[in-house]
């Protein structure tokens, strides 16, 4: 359960008599809920949050992406947008390590991960679930877009098992199929950072003289301020915008 609000020195809020204003009924929360409920309150409450803005030009990588998904649904899955961004991430937490890290317990030594595993915020009837992808610097896009479309369908179906959603480096949370022109994400502590996701848009540009149309993906950043300084925190994200810029990017 989640400690009172006054036991951390801020005062707690208390609900009115609601059913003298109109009628009211209680509706129990789900489990999945009240879990989420507790760790984004933990989260909130013991971590500096700052969220860094940015976009990028996605109009390459999305063309790629129009002419291999024919070839992923003959295969029996999605290629969908965030198999890209995933090895974005990947890209910049290589380049930025402080990003894949976690600080212990004592507060005094940073636990550098060596391996890179992904969560991914999934929107099911019962509230929302992290599902790690393990590995993604090991899987090709194809390999992630498969398992990304499993394990989001067992999110969905509550058969998630607990090992399932432990591991996370970092997570990325996208509500580009909703809709929205950007949000702060709330990092998934221990983690110390979380790329938000929104829809992207169609804009025009100049460009060497020229007028053309580009895709442009809006980038949210949330991170412990704690680990990560605001420049490391715009150099990580910029980076990110860097290797989504330009399909050949995702193979540096």
């Amino acid at each position: 359960k989640v400690a009172p609000a006054a036991d951390a020195g801020i005062p707690a809020i208390t609900q009115p008599d609601w059913s003298r204003f109109g009628a009211v009924k209680s509706v129990p929360m789900g489990r999945i809920s009240k879990l989420s409920a507790a760790h984004l309150h933990k989260s909130w409450l013991n971590v500096p949050h700052v969220t860094h803005f940015d976009e990028t030009d996605i109009t390459s990588v999305e063309a790629y992406r129009q002419e291999m998904k024919g070839r992923a649904k003959d295969l029996g899955f999605s290629l969908t947008p965030l198999v890209f961004v995933m090895r974005a991430v990947v890209a910049a937490l290589k380049e930025f390590p402080k990003f894949n890290s976690a600080m212990d317990d004592e507060h005094e030594n940073l636990l550098q991960r060596e391996y890179y595993h992904i969560g991914i915020a999934v929107d099911t009837p019962d509230g929302l679930v992290v599902p790690v992808i393990r590995d993604v610097d090991r899987k090709g896009a194809f390999e992630l877009a498969r398992e990304l479309g499993e394990v989001s369908l067992r999110a969905r179906e509550g058969k998630l098992k607990t090992a399932d959603m432990q591991g996370g480096c970092f997570t990325i949370s996208s509500l580009g199929g909703i809709g929205g022109t950007n949000f702060t994400p709330i990092v998934n502590a221990p983690e110390v950072g979380i790329l938000g996701l929104t829809r992207s848009k169609s804009c025009l540009a100049r460009v060497n003289g020229e007028i053309v149309d580009q895709l442009i993906q809006p980038l949210a950043v949330s991170y412990d301020h704690r680990v990560i300084d605001g420049a490391y925190a715009a150099r990580f994200t910029s980076y990110i915008a860097f290797i989504l810029s330009d399909v050949r990017n995702l193979i540096i």
